[in-house]
């Protein structure tokens, strides 16, 4: 069991979602990057879906009631004071003890992966906090107590390579209503960069920057949407959907960020400048 001491400014429980409910207006949610929630189970020996806690921007301060093997990923923090704390390996927190982290160096989301996996019940299959239809457990908050599963198989990883800043830059894939904007705007979204909303969350990175112009008037009938996907509102300033995105909306989509640039989304905090590019390589 892990108690909730302080959770920092937002935490949640994720796993790797909840897809195939779609059709029923039920978002995926999960990690928003789960690169990294893969990578903090790996390192204690679990299987890659188990839950595990995301820390928005840190600060957290959790006391394991019993000992338990961790491992942190993602956006990188300062861990102690228990000794061989720190991100990129698994670490022993005894019984008792309390585990504090700081603010991230850079990016915004930290995952805390637990020996045994986090086992509060699941819900459609997932023990994801899903913030926008609010299935799921709710957001940790103080006094919160944390069931620990079973551990099962061994530790096999000893550590991972320290973890990179990378270029805030998107890879997208034009489409697949790019013909509602006008012939330039694809190119012009691309020629200078965003800086991120304050008003960003897991539903969407919502960015400051050229306009992006109409050629139609209107709105379309409501449609299918994936993460990733750049969604326009009539301001013209473009939003990036991140895990708690809804399932259709109605604004066109005017491309739509490759998979293996949606850490990268998942990691920009309010203030960063990101890049869009059509190019396929770095």
């Amino acid at each position: 069991m892990i108690e909730v001491l302080a959770p920092g400014p937002y935490a949640t429980v994720q796993d790797l979602g909840r897809p195939g409910y779609a059709h029923l207006g039920v978002p995926r949610s999960g990690a928003a990057d789960a690169a990294s929630l893969r990578l903090a189970n790996r390192l204690v020996g679990n299987a890659e879906a188990l839950a595990g806690i995301e820390l928005t921007f840190g600060m957290a301060r959790l006391r394991f009631l019993q000992g338990a093997w961790v491992a942190l990923a993602g956006a990188p923090v300062p861990a102690g004071p228990v000794r061989g704390a720190g991100m990129g390996a698994p670490f022993w927190v005894p019984e008792g003890a309390e585990l504090r982290l700081g603010a991230p160096e850079w990016g915004l989301r930290t995952y805390l992966a637990v020996r045994g996996g986090i086992a509060v019940e699941p819900v459609l299959g997932s023990r994801s906090t899903d913030s926008l239809s609010g299935l799921g457990p709710e957001p940790l908050r103080a006094g919160t107590l944390l069931p620990v599963g079973r551990p099962e198989g061994v530790i096999a990883v000893d550590v991972a390579p320290p973890p990179e800043r990378r270029p805030a830059v998107l890879r997208v894939l034009p489409g697949p209503r790019d013909d509602w904007f006008a012939p330039e705007a694809l190119e012009e979204m691309c020629a200078r960069p965003y800086t991120v909303s304050q008003d960003s969350n897991r539903v969407g990175v919502r960015l400051h920057g050229p306009e992006l112009a109409r050629a139609k008037e209107g709105e379309l009938p409501s449609e299918g949407m994936v993460t990733g996907a750049i969604q326009v509102p009539p301001s013209g300033q473009p939003i990036v959907f991140l895990a708690d995105h809804p399932p259709t909306g109605g604004y066109p989509v005017i491309g739509v960020v490759r998979a293996a640039d949606l850490a990268v989304a998942a990691q920009l905090r309010p203030g960063d400048e990101v890049w869009f590019t059509t190019r396929p390589g770095r």
